[in-house]
């Protein structure tokens, strides 16, 4: 049977099902209507005229798949019928490639739990399992890419520690994507209705894009694989609407950021914060310390955003100081850092703190939001109502 035969793509040179051919290349078009901004691929009558679409001539290439004619590049950049959302997708998930990053032998986690039971002191802390870190790289992401590699190191979590997550996640690869195809991921998402407004923003492309993103686009990827990502934003009361113009919200900013300073003087501002991880984490079902002063929780990691850039806390500690006082660490793990650095001084047990450790006052910006993940599957009801991003909002 044809379905059984194999056959090589005439783009790529892979080999793959005769059957899968077509969607295959579709997926190639699709690629390259992102690389060479094109027009939408549409559906024409025979009798109809082409725009004529110059591209360079290493790009031309002219094939035949069950019947109908492509083209791929020269003067023309049109084919019968259009690529269906489930297309991209099996393409997608035949053609995504693996991030490659500093594997830490041991895991990460299991360092730094080592590190933590070598400190003296009356403090307990809590960490997430698995976590891989992905660093920005300077000849790739450096500058912008913070966003997507703490997408790549909570789904390293979700991969190992969820096996639900693992059959969901990118088609059921058992891999992190690298940043291109997340990218692709997300326009999917948006093609299937996660989060328009936002979509809207980019203009519904982000392939191949240097743009910023944060928790919102986090969740909508997530939430299209029917995982139950949350958000939750932390400010004062007038942080949840800024009218106005770019000079206006400047002005609105510095405003906030004052009122937050005043609440942190009365004692208060971010500890609204600190206690919310604290008791995200703790999650009274599952932690039992016993004689034990680190242990882990079963919540996923925070993807953790501000103003300018956005890290991914793995866990919280806490030293309980005279008179009742609670001095709370985030321990984050920040793509800006090199994971060879962060793992030499997690073994030698030198220098670690500065890598890991956040205290409270390092808390500085008016506005701060999380992403998480709730365990379990979505049913197809939930679903839809996820496509619409919101939050939970808590004041400073």
């Amino acid at each position: 049977m044809d379905s059984d035969r194999f056959t090589t793509c005439p783009f790529c040179d892979s080999c793959l099902p005769l059957s899968q051919l077509t969607e295959h290349a579709n997926f190639h078009f699709w690629e390259l209507q992102h690389d060479f901004d094109l027009p939408p691929i549409i559906h024409r009558s025979p009798n109809a005229t082409a725009p004529r679409q110059s591209l360079p001539r290493e790009q031309a290439a002219y094939v035949s798949l069950s019947g109908a004619k492509y083209w791929r590049g020269g003067e023309t950049s049109s084919y019968n019928g259009e690529c269906k959302v489930n297309e991209k997708i099996s393409c997608l998930i035949v053609s995504q490639t693996r991030s490659e990053f500093y594997k830490v032998e041991a895991g990460l986690m299991a360092l730094l739990k080592n590190c933590l039971e070598s400190e003296i002191g009356n403090s307990i802390s809590i960490l997430s399992g698995y976590v891989d870190h992905f660093q920005c790289l300077q000849s790739e992401d450096a500058g912008w890419g913070c966003g997507w590699r703490n997408i790549q190191m909570l789904s390293s979590h979700l991969l190992v520690q969820r096996p639900e997550a693992r059959k969901a996640l990118f088609g059921g690869s058992g891999f992190v994507p690298d940043i291109l195809s997340l990218q692709r991921w997300l326009e999917i998402a948006w093609e299937k209705g996660f989060d328009l407004p936002g979509s809207a923003q980019f203009n519904h492309v982000i392939f191949g894009s240097k743009k910023w993103i944060g928790t919102t686009e986090c969740a909508a990827l997530l939430r299209s694989f029917a995982l139950r990502a949350r958000i939750v934003d932390f400010g004062p009361k007038e942080s949840q609407s800024i009218p106005g113009s770019s000079a206006d919200n400047a002005r609105n900013e510095t405003s906030i950021h004052n009122l937050v300073k005043e609440k942190d003087k009365e004692g208060r501002g971010y500890h609204v914060l600190m206690d919310f991880v604290w008791n995200y984490f703790l999650d009274k079902i599952s932690i039992q310390f016993g004689q034990k002063h680190v242990v882990f929780s079963e919540k996923t990691p925070l993807y953790f955003q501000h103003d300018g850039h956005s890290r991914t806390i793995v866990g919280i500690q806490v030293n309980h100081q005279q008179k009742r006082h609670l001095q709370y660490n985030l321990l984050v793990l920040d793509p800006a850092q090199s994971t060879a650095a962060l793992e030499r001084s997690l073994r030698q047990k030198v220098g670690w703190e500065e890598h890991i450790k956040r205290g409270m006052h390092t808390l500085k910006k008016p506005q701060y939001q999380l992403c998480y993940v709730d365990p379990g599957i979505a049913s197809e009801g939930e679903v839809e109502k996820l496509k619409t991003i919101d939050s939970i909002f808590l004041e400073f």
